[in-house]
């Protein structure tokens, strides 16, 4: 296991499942089986949730490459959001 102040490979590829995860269910990914793309706000949501969970969880613990990851899949992730439900709400 790496001491903490070394990257783990496995947060990283952690994160990146998750924000893969969050461009499906905005629409932003094809769904894998049926090739449409599709939104599901209530799941998008669900994971940017526990993104900022993770992030605040985790605060002082990560390397910066860590955070750096983190931070910027929240910041490419929240304007999708915004964006998806502007367009429901219209």
């Amino acid at each position: 296991m790496p001491a903490a102040s070394e990257a783990d490979p496995r947060f990283n590829e952690f994160i990146i499942l998750q924000a893969q995860n969050a461009g499906l269910f905005l629409g932003q990914i094809p769904n894998p089986h049926s090739g449409e793309k599709q939104i599901n706000l209530r799941a998008a949501k669900s994971v940017i949730d526990s993104l900022e969970m993770l992030a605040s969880k985790t605060r002082g613990n990560l390397t910066g490459s860590e955070e750096k990851l983190l931070a910027t899949a929240l910041d490419n992730l929240r304007p999708l959001f915004r964006a998806a439900l502007d367009s429901t709400n219209r």
